[in-house]
């Protein structure tokens, strides 16, 4: 989604000052202690467990932050398969900003590199089925940016950013506008007044609101909330190709497959980010020999 990446240099630049503002605060007192100011040092990011990389360009950012001396040298690239044992980078770096920019590193990467595993294997479920699957809002406060980014690195698509940048007429709009052509009708309006032309998704719950939504149109998918499977396949078959439709609710890893398998165009699995598994990384000093 190119709208996601329109500021993203801004955007890293202020999260990696935010990150070391508050892990560093008023200084790393251990390193001051112990390490000498010119003390220089190499060390390899390590990955320990299977998966999918993700992060190692902002890796590469936080230490040219820390250090604008660095020297990084990416050995595989974001978005690769990776298996216990390999290395992801090497740096050579001041070795108290090494150890300053760690721990943002690592929660970084491993929680981009958890979400991008998390994506793939989704994404292989039903990658010959032409079902894409797609992210939800459902991620963590002020780093959507990097989560979204890495279900891109994952295979899967980002749905919408935020917001501002698509609208989606849900259960709780529908209610309080009256009905779901009341909902639809207010949001083209709005649209009409605002010099607005947004994608519209609307929700619906059974097959009367579906048919509710066919008879007025005015919107680009419909989306099949908590549809039962044998009543999904029915839905899909009933809009045939006249707009996209969208799946949701209860989507795991075990039952995705057999979801896409009812023809469906799109998938949104909220999984995708609120249930990575971070993968396991390490960053270590490299000792150098007598």
């Amino acid at each position: 989604m190119d709208l996601l990446f329109q500021s993203k240099d801004q955007y890293l630049d202020s999260f990696i000052e935010n990150g070391l503002r508050e892990d560093v605060g008023e200084g790393d007192h251990t390193s001051l202690a112990c390490i000498p100011a010119d003390d220089r040092c190499r060390a390899n990011l390590l990955v320990k467990d299977a998966g999918v990389i993700a992060g190692i360009e902002v890796a590469e950012r936080i230490f040219r932050k820390v250090d604008p001396a660095s020297k990084f040298h990416a050995l595989l690239m974001d978005g690769d398969d990776v298996d216990y044992g390999q290395v992801a980078f090497e740096v050579e770096c001041n070795t108290r900003a090494l150890l300053q920019a760690e721990r943002l590193v690592l929660n970084t990467m491993q929680r981009m590199s958890g979400i991008a595993t998390q994506s793939s294997r989704f994404s292989f479920e039903v990658e010959d089925l032409g079902t894409r699957i797609l992210d939800t809002r459902k991620t963590t406060p002020l780093i959507r940016f990097l989560e979204k980014w890495a279900v891109l690195l994952g295979g899967c698509l980002n749905y919408r950013v935020g917001l501002y940048d698509w609208i989606m007429i849900k259960d709780n709009h529908i209610d309080e506008c009256g009905g779901v052509r009341q909902a639809i009708e207010r949001v083209e309006a709005y649209q009409k007044e605002k010099g607005l032309n947004l994608n519209v998704t609307v929700e619906v719950r059974n097959l009367v609101e579906l048919y509710q939504v066919l008879e007025v149109g005015k919107i680009d998918r419909i989306l099949l909330d908590n549809f039962e499977l044998p009543l999904l396949e029915e839905a899909v078959a009933i809009v045939g190709k006249r707009f996209e439709t969208e799946a949701s609710g209860g989507i795991t890893i075990h039952n995705v497959r057999r979801v896409a398998q009812t023809g469906v165009d799109f998938i949104s699995v909220g999984a995708l980010t609120h249930s990575a598994v971070s993968l396991d990384l390490s960053l270590k000093v490299v000792k150098e020999e007598d």
